[in-house]
This record gives C-alpha cells, structure tokens and sequence, in this order.
C-alpha cells in the first residue's frame, strides 16, 4: 500500500489534490480515510461522500493507477468530448421544374409551307380538302394565319368592289381556330387582323358569311359588334 506522499505524487501528476480526513481517532467512523479534488477547479473527483473523504488508500490507488482517471477527465472537458455527430441537413426537396412559358399569339400571312396545317383546322369545319388544294386556292386569297408556338388558326378575306357602294366591301369568307384554343381571344385576333387589312385596302364595310347552323359563330360575331342585315341566298351550279 502507498503511504500518503505517494498518493499526494500519483494525485497531482494526474492533476488531482489528495484530500485526507481529519479524523485522527482509529475508532471513529473516517479516519484514514481520503478523497480527491481536481487541483484547478476543487471539484469533487473521486471518494468525498458529502464533501467528506470516504475511499480507503487502496481504492484512492486503484483509482489513480487504473483508467478511471482518463473518465474522470473527459468528465471535466480535459480531453475532448465524445459529441454525437450532428444529424444531417435535410436535404430540400427538389422542386419541379418550372413550366416554359406559353408561346405567344402572333398574328401573320399564311405561307405555302402551312398549307398542311390549314387544311387540318378546315376539316374541323366540316370540310373535306387537301393540303395540295390548299397551297393552290391559296394562290388568289387573301390568307391570315394565328400561330402559338403552332399554328391555331386561320381566316380568309376578299374585296368585291360593287356599284351600290361608294366604297369595296371586305369579307370574311372563312373563320377558323383549333377546338383545343378556343376561347382564348384567337378569333377575335384573327377578326381585327382582318379588319385592319380589309380597312387599308380601302373598304369601307367588312361583312361576314356564316353557315346557318353555326349558332355558337353567330353569337362570336354579335359580341364583336356585327349585326345581321341581310340573308344569303346560294345555289349549287353543280360540276
């Protein structure tokens, strides 16, 4: 068993103080008995029961000898803490890409190349017809087109020049846009492109044909301020 210089020596080489009771009767209740602080800060390190020494000199050199010390430290920050790792960012959710922005609606003349495409939207009025007919009729008409990143719709226009009038009267002789961008304002374009050009050509009235039956036509026409003033009469000349 070490005596108490040796314990004192083992104390502060690791950085302890050797704390012993003052107790100097054998008889009584902690005499030889010891504890240990730690020599910077005087906290309680090991053996002090209510700040009292309470360990034997042999448990005061098995604590000093054995790796109880190293706990002791790490317990006082001496030597760096085990820090639990810190949880990982959550990485942010990816976000959809955004939508590109719809194309805009642009208004122009028709080109042999749309041929194709005009004889298509023809078709969803009931017409059958080619789009080798198409780049052919197209030759002698006036032709306006309305594209949105594609083509959506078309209108044709003509001039009759007419005694009764002081003036060429312009016709719309054919209106139509795509069943998917309908009622986006794509006709009511296409209308005042028509009108614009059938006003410098010199007309001083822009008159509409319009199937009987198209009901849904005739009520697009009234809300651009038309108004019905006279009927159509037609006759099939035949072949």
């Amino acid at each position: 068993m070490s005596d108490d210089s040796t314990l004192r020596e083992m104390a502060a080489n690791r950085g302890c103080k050797l704390v012993k009771s003052r107790i100097r009767t054998p008889d009584k209740s902690g005499y030889g008995k010891f504890g240990l602080r730690d020599a910077k800060s005087g906290k309680a390190v090991f053996g002090l029961t209510r700040d009292k020494p309470s360990a034997s000199a042999e448990e005061i050199e098995t604590f000093l000898r054995g790796g109880a010390t190293a706990d002791w430290r790490r317990s006082l920050g001496k030597t760096k803490p085990h820090t639990e790792p810190k949880p990982a960012k959550k990485r942010a959710e990816s976000k959809p890409a955004p939508k590109p922005p719809e194309p805009k609606l642009a208004i122009r003349a028709a080109r042999a190349a749309d041929a194709a495409a005009i004889a298509a939207l023809i078709t969803q009025l009931g017409y059958e017809v080619e789009a080798a007919d198409v780049r052919s009729r197209m030759k002698g008409l006036s032709v306006l087109v309305a594209t949105k990143g594609e083509l959506v719709g078309a209108a044709t226009t003509s001039i009759t020049k007419v005694l009764h009038r002081p003036k060429p009267v312009g016709r719309i002789s054919m209106l139509v846009v795509t069943e998917q961008q309908r009622g986006g304002g794509i006709g009511r374009a296409l209308v005042e492109a028509a009108e614009d050009r059938l006003r410098k050509a010199g007309c001083g009235l822009v008159e509409v044909t319009s199937n009987v039956r198209r009901l849904r036509a005739h009520a697009f026409y009234r809300r651009l301020g038309y108004e019905r003033t006279s009927y159509r009469f037609a006759r099939n000349l035949g072949d």
